[in-house]
């Protein structure tokens, strides 16, 4: 070991570059996060500038549970990803499911709330202002749920084929980092649309 790495590591072992999956990933939340900035940034600036109605506070129900649900998925998501890590292949498949369900779960009540919205109160993507900013955003992240539903549906399947092990642990942190984005997000709308919005 040279002089300058031991004094920059100050004796301890060698730098490594880091595992290209997660800087990759990194790169693509950089990018996701711009393009939410965006459309949460849209929405605030046309927040009130309808003309017509119906208004946030006249249609829509604060998803607390759906909530809850979404963000429980990044702990049992990061419990899976441990448990891999630890050969606890099992464990691993059970909590990898429970995330599953719970992301299910979100997006169903994403689907019926857009149901009552639709049907029920008459708001569409062309209503007035609102309805497509709302639609854009909440859309986009729904969008996003679903990727990483299918994604974690593919993960769980190979894991059900025993196709993963603890060798897969840095590319099941790596999709775990999609997923804590994804909640992360989720965080910004809730609070832009039902608390900041209504």
């Amino acid at each position: 070991m040279s002089a300058v790495t031991t004094a920059i590591t100050g004796g301890s072992a060698e730098w490594k570059l880091p595992y290209r999956g997660k800087v990759g990933m990194a790169g693509l939340i950089v990018a996701e996060s711009a393009i939410f900035t965006i459309f949460v940034v849209a929405y605030l600036f046309y927040l009130g500038k309808r003309t017509s109605g119906p208004t946030p506070r006249e249609v829509l129900e604060t998803p607390i549970f759906f909530t809850v649900c979404l963000l429980s998925s990044s702990l049992t998501i990061h419990l899976a990803s441990k448990e891999l890590a630890r050969g606890h292949r099992v464990m691993f498949r059970i909590l990898w499911s429970i995330t599953i369900a719970l992301g299910a779960l979100f997006l169903f009540g994403t689907a019926r709330e857009w149901h009552r919205l639709i049907y029920e109160r008459g708001l569409t993507i062309s209503t007035n202002l609102f309805g497509t900013t709302y639609y854009s955003l909440v859309g986009l992240h729904a969008t996003h749920v679903t990727a990483g539903l299918i994604m974690l549906g593919i993960v769980l399947l190979f894991s059900l084929a025993d196709r993963v092990g603890m060798d897969q642990s840095e590319r099941i942190e790596t999709l775990s980092m999609y997923w804590h984005f994804v909640d992360a997000v989720w965080v910004v709308v809730f609070t832009v649309v039902y608390l900041i919005g209504r």
